[in-house]
């Protein structure tokens, strides 16, 4: 869909061609029947050529001092590294490996961004991509674009993974790969109607709720599994019993 709307520009190129978008009338409505001339090529006639910077906040993150534990231990709040996307086979981020104390979130200037904050990892590697469903804060390792923009994360999200290779590309370092915030700030992108992005996000969201749950759920039977597993195997837990278990969880 989002190819298709954002890339191919479908619906104003079959309107243009006075063919049928094949969308609802209420749909077809919120694109244009004509393009006009971009520096990034043809575009939809009324849509814009953008800076990132100027449709969505762009901020990063820092690492509290790993020597003062009054930082971590006993720590509660979320704290994230692109180690925490890797070998991820969805978008999403649901926890994280290491916690922090209020007095290590107050070391960090960007504090603690909400549930919904899009996440790309920005070095080691360049090119993770991840929303956030949980409040949390960020390493200096992330560029992260919480939801208060012109475009949503959701809309940034798919955008990013069409656009990898430029992002990659704008990269520089000689140990690694990093994309600092200013260059990712300066990309320009062909920035949409904000009727046709709001439609995009209410038909993209129910979608990506059903693979929160997805990755809620697969969570839940690994853990089990890990639980009963070794139970299983030492003789502790009958098989019938884990079975009877199994039942009364629902699963």
């Amino acid at each position: 869909l989002f190819k298709s709307w954002f890339v191919d520009f479908d619906p104003v190129r079959a309107k243009a061609e006075g063919r049928d978008p094949a969308l609802p009338k209420h749909l077809a409505d919120l694109f244009p029947d004509a393009f006009q001339d971009s520096e990034l090529g043809q575009i939809p006639k009324g849509w814009e050529v953008k800076c990132i910077e100027d449709v969505v906040s762009c901020v990063g993150g820092s690492t509290p001092s790993t020597k003062n534990p009054e930082y971590w231990e006993g720590g509660t709040i979320h704290w994230t590294t692109p180690k925490d996307l890797s070998g991820r086979s969805a978008p999403v981020l649901i926890d994280t490996e290491r916690k922090i104390t209020p007095k290590g979130l107050r070391k960090i200037p960007s504090g603690l961004l909400p549930a919904g904050t899009l996440l790309l990892s920005s070095r080691a590697p360049v090119g993770y991509l991840a929303i956030a469903q949980i409040p949390v804060a960020v390493n200096q390792g992330y560029i992260a674009i919480p939801p208060r923009g012109e475009l949503s994360p959701m809309w940034m999200l798919f955008w990013a993974d069409r656009n990898m290779d430029r992002i990659k590309a704008r990269a520089g370092g000689t140990t690694f790969q990093e994309i600092s915030k200013r260059n990712f700030r300066a990309m320009r992108l062909i920035a949409p109607a904000c009727c046709a992005a709001r439609a995009f996000d209410k038909m993209a969201a129910p979608i990506f709720e059903r693979i929160v749950k997805c990755v809620l759920e697969s969570r839940t039977v690994a853990a089990l599994r890990d639980a009963l597993l070794p139970k299983l195997i030492s003789g502790e837990l009958r098989v019938k019993d884990a079975i009877r278990f199994l039942e009364r969880s629902s699963l």
